[in-house]
């Protein structure tokens, strides 16, 4: 709900939860408690999607299909405003870790002949974020696996016709 309407209420929010406002209150002071609840929770879910994709020894091309499957299951289990969610300062440390991790990921796939060469410095980096988020919008009938089938397959063959 916070994704959709950043300014939705703690009621609303309860509401949907299920549970009574009183409830979200005795757990989250306020707002900017919940909110960072839910980036805490966010940041822990794509540390261990890195994790489980064991970018760094798994063959790339094994590496890529999980990291993908396994941020887009994060992207849609924590929809959250990620312009929001990247304004809270305490938020920076952790997620540069993982663009670290990712970076490292994609610069190994580069030279093990997985992504060609010669593209502009952080092409992919800057692509491959927006490929997960866009596809976990666009396309929610398909499952996490289906969907990092696309995303994989639009990162390294392109939309162009053979």
């Amino acid at each position: 709900m916070l994704a959709a309407d950043p300014g939705v209420s703690i009621a609303s929010i309860a509401a949907e939860a299920g549970v009574d406002r009183r409830t979200v209150y005795r757990r989250f002071a306020n707002r900017d408690d919940l909110l960072a609840a839910i980036y805490e929770a966010r940041l822990t879910a794509i540390e261990h999607a890195i994790e489980d994709a064991r970018l760094r020894e798994a063959p790339v091309a094994v590496a890529l299909h999980r990291y993908v499957e396994n941020i887009i299951a994060v992207n849609r289990t924590w929809p959250v405003d990620l312009t929001r969610m990247l304004a809270d300062d305490s938020v920076h440390a952790r997620r540069d870790a993982s663009l670290h991790e990712v970076d490292a990921f994609l610069r190994r796939a580069t030279d093990e002949g997985l992504l060609r060469t010669g593209l502009p410095e952080g092409w992919a980096s800057a692509l491959l974020p927006q490929l997960m988020h866009l596809v976990s919008r666009q396309l929610p009938e398909l499952t996490p696996g289906q969907a990092a089938d696309v995303v994989v397959d639009t990162l390294l063959n392109g939309l162009g016709a053979a």
